[in-house]
C-alpha cells in the first residue's frame, strides 16, 4: 500500500475496524516521517501507519519499551497507547499513540537556544540510565565507531565536493582514537535530529520517533548538541549534561557526522525527485556538519 492511497475515511474506516470508540473523532493529515504515516486523532492521540518494511518491528519496539520509559521522561513523548494487528483493509501492524504537541524541528526555527538546551540535558538525563540486559542493540548506531569507518569514508565519497573531506577526517580520527565508552549500556534515542523533535514557543518541547532506540553509548545521543540544537548552544548543553569527559565529545561528534551524511543523502533525494526523499533533512546535515567544524572545545 502506498502513501497516497490513505486519506482520512480510510484512516476513520481502519480505526472503525479495530478501535471502534475512536471512529468518531476527527482524523486529519499530520507531517509524516520516514518509515510512518501520521495521523492526529481527537485532540490528544494520533495512528501511526508503517509504510517500509521495517517499521512493523520499529513500532512493535516502541509499544514493548517506550510506556515504561515515558514514566519518567520530562518531555512528552508519543507512548503507545494501542496496538492494532494487520487485516484486510490494512496489511500492517500499526498503532495509538499519545500526541505531542508542538511543530516540527525541521519547520520552525529553535530560538529560544539557552531553555532548548537545558530541556534537552536534563530529557537526556533522564533517558541515559542503565538498560536491561533484554533491551534492543543497535550497535549501527549508538555501538563501537570503528567498525563503521568503510561507511564514513563511503559517505565521504558519495558526497564529494558538498563535503569538506579532509577536515571531516580529522574530526573522525579523534572519534575513533577515543576511549570507548567504559559504563553500562544505557537506553539511548539514537535519532536525535530536527524531524524528530518538535518546538512550542521557539523552545524545544517534545521527542518522537524512539523506534531506533537501544542500548549503547550515551554519545551517539549527544550528538543531538550539533545535530538538534541551533549554533552557538553546544557547550550549553554540554555543561548542563554534565560532560566533563572530551573522549566523549569527540565520540558524539562522530555520530554527529554520520547522521549529517544520512541526513544529506535523503535530502538529495527529495532534490533528485527520488523516492524516500525528504525537503527539509539536506539543510539539517548541511548544518549539523558546519557546526561540528565550528565548534572549539
Amino acid at each position: 500500500m502506498q502513501r497516497t492511497d490513505i486519506d482520512a475515511p480510510f484512516v476513520r474506516e481502519l480505526l472503525r475496524d479495530r478501535q471502534p470508540d475512536l471512529a468518531d473523532l476527527h482524523v486529519r493529515p499530520v507531517s509524516s516521517g520516514w518509515d510512518n504515516q501520521l495521523w492526529r486523532v481527537g485532540e490528544e492521540l494520533a495512528v501511526r501507519l508503517p509504510m517500509t518494511e521495517r517499521a512493523p518491528g520499529l513500532l512493535a519496539q516502541e509499544f514493548r519499551w517506550l510506556p515504561g520509559l515515558a514514566e519518567r521522561l520530562p518531555l512528552p513523548v508519543p507512548t503507545p497507547l494501542r496496538f492494532s494487528e494487520p487485516s484486510e483493509r490494512f496489511p500492517r501492524p500499526w498503532t495509538v499513540v499519545k500526541w505531542v504537541p508542538g511543530e516540527p524541528a525541521d519547520g520552525t526555527e529553535m530560538t529560544e537556544v539557552s531553555r532548548s538546551a537545558e530541556v534537552l540535558a536534563g530529557f537526556l538525563r533522564a533517558l541515559h540510565r542503565p538498560a536491561p540486559q533484554d533491551a534492543p542493540l543497535n550497535p549501527s548506531r549508538c555501538g563501537e565507531l570503528a567498525p563503521l569507518t568503510e561507511s564514513f569514508e563511503g559517505g565521504l565519497r558519495s558526497l564529494g565536493d558538498l563535503v569538506d573531506a579532509p577536515r571531516l577526517r580529522d574530526v573522525w580520527k579523534r572519534a575513533v582514537s577515543a576511549p570507548s565508552w567504559d559504563g553500562p549500556p544505557v537506553w539511548v534515542h539514537v535519532d536525535l535530529h530536527p524531524a524528530n523533535a518538535v518546538v512550542t514557543d521557539g523552545a524545544l518541547s517534545g521527542i518522537i520517533d524512539f523506534g531506533d532506540m537501544g542500548a549503547g553509548d550515551p554519545a551517539a545521543d549527544l550528538a543531538a548538541a550539533w545535530k538538534l540544537l541551533p549554533e552557538g548552544a553546544a557547550d550549553a548543553f554540554l555543561d548542563a549534561y554534565g560532560v566533563t569527559d572530551e573522549a566523549i565529545v569527540h565520540r558524539a561528534q562522530g555520530w554527529a557526522v554520520l547522521s549529517a551524511f544520512g541526513l544529506l543523502h535523503i535530502g538529495l533525494a527529495w532534490e533528485k525527485g527520488l523516492p524516500g526523499g525528504q525537503p527539509t533533512w539536506g539543510r539539517a546535515g548541511r548544518r549539523t556538519l558546519e557546526r561540528v567544524l565550528a565548534h572549539g572545545r
